[in-house]
């Protein structure tokens, strides 16, 4: 009887470390047979959700727990892909059905599971998201741009750079992997916008310089030291900084921080400060001048309006 509670207790803990679910395979690890985990079922203590997966006590699963019953009930090796990867990164707002999964099985449909092979499938494809086996984020997109026709990729690409989780040269190195697959040219074509241009910081400087005095802008300060920092582009007279910026600057957690503070003193010392990607200044220079050269326009206008000291 010991042996039994104890066992018990282990399914409940297994099926609380998994969202409230469990496989067969788990279960007979654990010393079930099939028949006591036939006549569990059968009493209510377990609740077969697909064949080989079960919730443990009710059947009021999350949709998490509906995704990993779905990843268990195909077997070892299995992920969740395509529609429902995307759902589990946050890259679309639903869970749909049926819930998709790569693995290793000839079956198309396993009851509500729509099953795609694994054929192809490199380790840096698996990933892990809030206890879920899945595909990673790069082979999520491609699916995605692969299965959906009327997916615009260039947008599902920018949303994924807003969550954190766009990394073009994992991307790009799956696209060379799966040459010849479908969704590979359109995602390439799409990718080409996200790729950082090769701007040092002084050659940032300087096609910034070249494009203000190509476009006829008031000419600015470089590296002007004002209210304690030192701003790349700096109008004296309009009060008006412009921050340039690449990733190799700008990109980790800290330098993150350390830019927020610093525009907060800026504008609290009065000075309006923009900031400009190298990225946009390679891709729209046109779009970029147009933007500054009004933003210039309207600080002068605030700057008229303001009652002087």
């Amino acid at each position: 009887m010991q042996d039994k509670g104890r066992t018990q207790h282990e399914v409940a803990a297994l099926a609380a470390r998994q969202h409230g679910v469990v496989a067969a395979r788990q279960l007979e690890r654990l010393g079930y047979s099939r028949e006591r985990i036939s006549r569990e079922s059968s009493g209510g203590r377990l609740h077969r959700i697909y064949r080989g997966a079960y919730a443990v006590g009710h059947r009021a699963l999350t949709p998490h727990g509906r995704s990993l019953a779905a990843v268990l009930a195909c077997g070892e090796g299995s992920v969740l892909s395509h529609g429902s990867a995307a759902w589990l990164w946050g890259l679309v707002g639903e869970l749909w059905l049926p819930v998709e999964v790569l693995a290793d099985t000839p079956r198309r449909f396993r009851g509500t599971i729509r099953i795609h092979s694994t054929v192809g499938l490199r380790s840096q494809d698996h990933g892990w998201s809030e206890g879920v086996p899945v595909c990673g984020v790069p082979l999520t997109i491609l699916q995605m741009v692969a299965t959906r026709p009327a997916l615009d990729p260039g947008g599902f690409l920018a949303r994924a750079e807003r969550l954190g989780l766009l990394d073009v040269g994992a991307i790009g190195e799956l696209i060379l992997d799966r040459a010849g697959y479908r969704g590979v040219a359109r995602l390439r074509l799409a990718l080409e916008e996200f790729r950082e241009p090769v701007f040092t910081r002084s050659r940032l400087e300087r096609r910034f310089r070249v494009l203000v005095r190509e476009f006829g802008l008031p000419l600015h300060s470089t590296n002007y030291v004002v209210a304690g920092y030192e701003v790349d582009a700096y109008w004296p007279e309009l009060r008006f900084g412009v921050e340039l910026d690449t990733y190799e600057y700008h990109g980790d957690a800290r330098a993150f921080e350390k830019d927020r503070e610093r525009q907060e003193d800026l504008k609290l010392a009065g000075i309006e400060i923009v900031r400009i990607t190298g990225r946009r200044l390679a891709r729209e220079p046109r779009v970029v001048m147009a933007r500054l050269r009004t933003l210039l326009q309207n600080r002068a206008s605030e700057l008229k309006r303001q009652p002087s000291r």
